[in-house]
């Protein structure tokens, strides 16, 4: 543990922290598959890797590096993004300029990205440099694992083989080609909270099996994987804007195949008929998101025809994220490796109490906080912390006296003061005997203090509760 003097500075800092967070996110989101290129073509991914860059940290490091720099471009921000197999020369990646939004995040994308034939492998990660322009790094940040495909599956998917197929509760983007075209690409994205089909920039969305028996106002959701024919609901990552319910169907050379209910597989070209409309199907026209009417065919019921802004590909996406302060020190080192916290896990009880922290990114430089309570934790891997759960009276509380939940968020704190926040939180809750009310101890015999400490160690061991913070 650290020395209480250091202790208690760290303490106070993180309570400020916690009351005016200032935080640092880095979001990158990519496609969950890219294509193969061979010989000299060059397959770029699409849809292109993006990197958003949100936080009011961003801001109060800029100004900090600005009021010690005189050169007045010091203070923006740079990247590289490239294969993780790639080394470390810059030829090889592709240079990031962001550009601040309406809604104050900094954005690039890597339209340029593509792997060749001569790379063999079957999977890869993208890499993330990020540096300010005075020459200051500020970390290295990896994306999820990608699959590498020659091209999109034309056999039926089978679901013994899951590894291409789409699943309820998965994200995807839509993206339109017209005449397989590079240059008229149009993903569906929103703005302004409106969909829209934009050269520039891509949303990920939630997509959602739906019982297609229910109304729109209850739309239940289901578990399993997409099928063409199913109803489906699209629910934007970023904003929580959704379409009215869909029919998903199966694109043949223009036409939607109302009888196909295979799997849906990655990069399938697909339409999205409303449910409950007449023959009217998700569509762009420029840059507008419209309705259009598909054509019955008169010799095969079973096919409708479309125009080419109705015809949508599908790919799977990932969204990683990684939040870090700097408001505690000044950092000269790399705020990279950021650990990202997946699961908790609890074991033992009494007053020793012990919590797993499992993830990716650990090192042995990291402590876990309850709140502004620093726990006494063990390294154990990249993946693994375990530390000693805080007793209640940390924060103020006695637990005999507990009348209702105490919860705290989980931080991760760094040697030098970094501080790497997350979205789990930790719960004391009440026994039902201490709910106000009711009477806390009857009748307490002579040995008050062992009996105390039997509850003190049966309260601790059951009610301890895990959650994710919404």
């Amino acid at each position: 543990r650290s020395n209480p003097y250091q202790t208690n500075l760290l303490r106070e800092g993180v309570r400020r922290y916690l009351q005016l967070p200032a935080d640092q996110t880095v979001l990158i989101l990519h496609a969950k598959v890219a294509q193969k290129s061979y010989g000299n073509e060059k397959r770029f991914f699409c849809p292109p890797p993006c990197v958003y860059l949100s936080g009011p940290g961003w801001k109060l490091k800029q100004e900090q590096i600005k009021a010690r720099d005189l050169e007045e471009a010091g203070f923006r921000v740079c990247g590289y993004m490239g294969l993780d197999s790639m080394g470390s020369s810059l030829m090889e990646t592709q240079k990031l300029s962001f550009e601040e939004q309406p809604d104050a995040k900094g954005f690039s994308c890597a339209k340029a990205l593509y792997i060749s034939d001569a790379d063999k492998r079957k999977h890869f990660r993208l890499v993330l440099k990020l540096f300010f322009s005075n020459g200051q790094e500020i970390g290295t940040f990896h994306s999820k694992l990608i699959k590498v495909i020659s091209k999109p599956s034309q056999k039926k998917q089978s679901l013994k083989n899951t590894d291409l197929c789409i699943s309820s509760g998965s994200k995807v983007s839509l993206f339109n080609r017209l005449r397989s075209q590079t240059v008229s690409t149009r993903y569906l994205s929103v703005e302004g909270g409106a969909f829209i089909a934009s050269a520039r920039q891509w949303a990920a969305f939630t997509l959602h099996l739906a019982d297609e028996r229910c109304t729109r106002s209850e739309f239940p959701l289901r578990e399993g994987y997409i099928r063409y024919g199913s109803v489906v609901q699209l629910i934007c990552t970023a904003t929580g804007i959704t379409l009215p319910p869909l029919i998903i169907r199966k694109v043949t050379k223009q036409y939607a195949m109302l009888d196909v209910d295979e799997p849906i597989s990655q990069l399938h070209k697909c339409a999205f008929q409303f449910q409950g409309s007449d023959h009217m199907y998700l569509c762009l026209s420029t840059e507008k998101v419209i309705q259009f009417q598909a054509s019955p065919c008169p010799k095969e019921a079973n096919r409708e025809l479309l125009n080419d802004g109705s015809c949508w590909t599908i790919i799977g996406t990932e969204i990683v994220e990684y939040t870090f302060s700097e408001s505690l020190a000044c950092v000269r080192e790399p705020v990279s490796p950021v650990p990202l916290i997946t699961a908790l896990q609890l074991t033992g009880g009494g007053d020793v109490a012990m919590l797993e922290v499992q993830g990716e990114y650990f090192h042995a430089h990291l402590k876990v906080w309850f709140g502004d309570v620093e726990a006494e934790t063990m390294y154990r891997s990249p993946k693994s912390l375990v530390c000693v759960v805080p007793d209640v009276s940390a924060f103020g509380s006695d637990w005999r006296w507990l009348r209702y939940p105490i919860t705290v968020p989980l931080l991760l704190i760094r040697d030098d003061g970094l501080i790497y926040s997350s979205s789990f939180t930790f719960t004391y809750t009440p026994e039902q005997s201490f709910i106000p009310g009711q009477q806390v101890l009857s009748d307490v015999p002579q040995d008050s203090d062992k009996l105390l400490d039997s509850i003190h160690q049966e309260f601790t061991r059951t009610n301890f509760h895990l959650f994710m913070q919404s």
